[in-house]
């Protein structure tokens, strides 16, 4: 490691839950608390101005060191873009940075006219209602001599009250996953009309299971990365499916009930 710029830039810990009203169900007693973490990586080994770089904006969580490194492993695997499943994400962030300089230093040997890698890896909130805290954890992988980087994202969707990470399969009520692949049909039927995209375009780029689902107030949103359901030029589709079409499908808890 030694070489490296690296920066941290240490946030004074927020509440998420924030501050709740006497109408509010003050279900949860424990509410998480969270810590920014923001780091930079520069290769070591350039001398230049266009330096391959890394740069991680991430959470950790104080009193839930599980969740803080749920979430670090989640960034780090979403980082190495479309594999077989044979490879496995890097243990930290400092072992990204060194096996990513790696090849960075490689393609600039082989292919100097292009410019630098860059890999930048984010988590957000994305929503938070009724004791439920949602991330939108993404990532964007450029390597040099590649014609536009790999953008992927993920939710990450956390029970308050656990204090643990809750999969699609968690907020189905057992024996609906039939149908909840039903009700994200329609809504792919919605976005297709929306886009004014036609049959062709469904045979082309078919609809699949996708347990990628951010659960809102109002509406459960479930997002594709690039070339799943469509080219690289249409972005990362989201797919909306109202909570209405989800009442005996999810469980109450994630419907807000």
């Amino acid at each position: 490691m030694s070489g490296w710029k690296i920066s941290v830039f240490p946030i004074t810990a927020l509440l998420l839950s924030g501050c709740q009203s006497a109408e509010t169900d003050m279900s949860n007693t424990n509410p998480l608390v969270y810590q920014p973490l923001e780091k930079q990586y520069v290769s070591p080994e350039c001398q230049g101005e266009h330096c391959s770089t890394v740069q991680i904006s991430a959470l950790t969580f104080p009193d839930a060191p599980t969740l803080t490194d749920e979430l670090q492993t989640r960034l780090l695997t979403l980082a190495m873009g479309i594999t077989d499943g044979a490879e496995t994400p890097a243990q930290d962030w400092d072992s990204y940075a060194q096996d990513f300089f790696v090849r960075a230093d490689e393609d600039r040997d082989v292919l100097p006219q292009f410019m630098a890698s860059d890999a930048q890896l984010e988590a957000s909130i994305y929503a938070q209602h009724d004791d439920l805290l949602v991330l939108e954890l993404t990532s964007y992988v450029y390597h040099a001599g590649q014609a536009h980087g790999l953008p992927s994202t993920v939710f990450m969707v956390i029970d308050e009250r656990q204090q643990s990470v809750v999969s699609l399969n968690d907020m189905l009520i057992s024996g609906q996953q039939e149908a909840f692949q039903e009700a994200l049909a329609q809504a792919h039927k919605r976005w297709m009309a929306e886009l004014d995209y036609d049959d062709q375009y469904a045979k082309s780029w078919p609809l699949g299971e996708n347990h990628n689902a951010a659960p809102l107030e109002d509406s459960w949103v479930i997002k594709y990365n690039v070339y799943e359901i469509a080219p690289y030029a249409v972005g990362q589709p989201e797919l909306t499916i109202p909570l209405e079409a989800l009442q005996g499908v999810a469980k109450p808890r994630y419907l807000g009930q």
